[in-house]
Formats: structure tokens, sequence, C-alpha cells
């Protein structure tokens, strides 16, 4: 199973999805010790609220997506793509990939104000 974790330079996990350029992407096999994450940087065109799906994304393949916020029409726009979303309050990418691995559940995410304004940017989105 391929997970992917928006980061803020690697070392974080990201409050808003749509918007990271910095993601590691683990490939999971069960009954494996945890996978070292691949380091993948989207231009900003590749960035979600900017990318236009008429090409190939660096992220394709990733079944499932961890963040720390992230609004309605990114979660719609990666389910169209094969993936589902998960929200926590977790800040590190290791820490929260382990506790998914094994079963266990993720804090709830945090407030963020961002995602207040990305609802109402969602309403009016293409996707």
């Amino acid at each position: 199973m391929k997970i992917a974790i928006p980061t803020q330079d690697y070392t974080r996990v990201a409050g808003h999805a749509g918007q990271a350029r910095h993601w590691l992407v683990f490939d999971c096999e069960p009954g494996l010790p945890l996978p070292v994450g691949e380091r993948v940087e989207l231009t900003k065109e590749q960035v979600f609220h900017h990318f236009q799906d008429d090409a190939p994304h660096p992220l394709d393949g990733v079944e499932l997506v961890v963040a720390g916020s992230a609004g309605d029409g990114f979660v719609r726009h990666l389910a169209k793509r094969g993936a589902q979303v998960l929200l926590t309050g977790e800040a590190d990418p290791s820490a929260a990939l382990a506790k998914i691995l094994a079963g266990e559940a993720l804090p709830d995410p945090r407030f963020d104000v961002t995602t207040t304004l990305c609802k109402l940017r969602d309403f009016f989105s293409r996707h």
C-alpha cells in the first residue's frame, strides 16, 4: 500500500495538503519494518491547487494521503484519483505512519483557519 504524507520541508505533517510541495511517499508491505519515505517535490503546476488533471501526476498510485488539513475539493479530487484522505493532528510523519500500520487511532486534526477558507473556495471549485 502506498501512503503519501504532505510535509513542511519533509519534517512535519503539512497542515494544508492542497498547497503542499514536499511529500513523503511510503511503499508499505504488511509484516515488514517501517519503510523510509521517498521524497517527492512537486512543481508549482503539480501542486493540487494548480494541477489541471491533464497529465500523469507524481502521486498517482497512492492509496492513502495523511494530512493535517484538507478542503473538501482536495478530498474529492484525490478520491477521483483512487486515494482516500485521512486527517490528523499528528505532526511527525513517521509517528503517523507507525500508528496507521499498527491499526491505532490518529490524533484528531487541529483547528486550521485555512480549512475554513478552503471550504469556501471549494464551494466554487472545479473539483
